[in-house]
């Protein structure tokens, strides 16, 4: 799977330290200390209780398929990337992330195991996570 010619993720501060982890290889969650919750996609909240008082914490990258759609056709979309399937993977720590999963859609059902990957971009610093079926 390749990542151009789609638009790079925008940056923002909220979210600078998941893109840059990303590029590094790392799949990042955040942690609420005050109620405990472990909740995806970043921001500086937590959306249970509304605490400021939230941490990073390093994700294992494992989970599995909670829900997906294969699109065979897009048009303008680069013909080695289809079929293109988005996916909300339930990560191991409890969150469901959304996502691309790199497979064939006849590999992947609900609650096929998967693992974390990371796609370069065009910016040094911003690496995109998608997940790949793990091997039974």
């Amino acid at each position: 799977m390749t990542w151009e010619p789609r638009p790079v993720p925008e940056v923002t501060p909220e979210t600078d330290a998941y893109w840059t982890a990303a590029a590094n290889g790392d799949l990042l969650v955040r942690e609420c200390s005050a109620c405990g919750l472990v909740y995806h996609y970043p921001r500086s909240l937590c959306p249970d209780c509304f605490s400021e008082n939230v941490e990073w914490r390093e994700a294992s990258g494992h989970g599995e398929v909670y829900s997906y759609s294969a699109a065979r056709t897009m048009s303008g979309w680069p013909e080695d990337d289809l079929p293109l399937i988005v996916a909300y993977v339930q990560l191991d720590e409890g969150p469901r992330i959304m996502t691309n999963i790199d497979a064939n859609p006849e590999d992947i059902e609900i609650g096929t195991r998967v693992e974390v990957r990371f796609v370069d971009t065009e910016e040094e610093d911003v690496a995109v996570p998608v997940f790949v079926p793990i091997e039974a």
